[in-house]
């Protein structure tokens, strides 16, 4: 009876250690597996932060290179904004002197041309007087072969000559000048053709009479000259 009992006891005593090793066993498993998952944590969380700071200094990086390219193409949208204003000022100026000088020209052709019309209308005057004059030197020829011109016409004559003198000096002062025609070159844009000659006295294509005077008028052509040309 006895026996049986340590038997028994013996045979329990090996149970309850093989109960103690499996737990044990069972427990260090459990740590150990523990001890794996918090190591894999750890280093999920330290990648994650090494992830963390590389994308924060690439992003840092990124940032300060945008931050370079806008600093360098501040200038030159600055230079580019500056050299367009200058081109434009420079247009602006160039323009406002060209008005200038046409509204200088215009005001100097105003002041220059302003007696034209009546200038114009004086030049028939002149041509009478001039006819006038030279009717006066053909009697002065004449009256040197036969009779003496009375003196009352001698002085008419004078005073006559006196006032064409005045009147072609004033005109002169206003710009008025006569176009030189006899003996000269034909110029069509100073004289005016209305025929031909055949005078030995001049060359072809030179002015053999002159039937009107031509005029300018601060060297611009009111009146040609009626003119012939010669031509052999």
């Amino acid at each position: 009876m006895s026996e049986e009992k340590k038997k028994i006891d013996i045979e329990g005593g090996d149970e309850l250690r093989e109960e103690a090793a499996t737990e044990e066993a069972e427990a260090a498993e459990t740590e150990e597996t523990l001890d794996a998952d918090e190591y894999a944590e750890t280093e999920n969380e330290a990648d994650g932060a090494k992830g963390s700071e590389g994308g924060e200094s690439d992003s840092e990086d990124g940032e300060a290179a945008n931050d370079e390219a806008d600093g360098v193409d501040e200038p030159r949208e600055q230079a580019s904004a500056e050299e367009i204003e200058s081109e434009r000022y420079m247009r602006l100026m160039a323009e406002f002197q060209n008005f200038k000088k046409r509204a200088a020209k215009e005001k100097s052709d105003i002041h220059a041309f302003a007696n034209e019309r009546i200038i114009n209308d004086l030049l028939p005057v002149l041509d009478n007087f001039e006819r006038a004059l030279g009717i006066e030197n053909e009697g002065e020829g004449a009256s040197a072969e036969t009779t003496e011109m009375s003196d009352e016409l001698a002085g008419y004559a004078k005073g006559m000559r006196l006032i064409f003198e005045q009147l072609w000096t004033a005109l002169e002062k206003a710009g008025l000048k006569e176009i030189p025609a006899l003996g000269e070159d034909f110029n069509p844009s100073l004289h005016n053709a209305v025929m031909t000659d055949s005078s030995q006295e001049y060359e072809d294509d030179k002015i053999s009479k002159v039937m009107q005077k031509g005029y300018t008028l601060n060297d611009r052509v009111i009146r040609p000259s009626m003119v012939a040309v010669n031509k052999k």
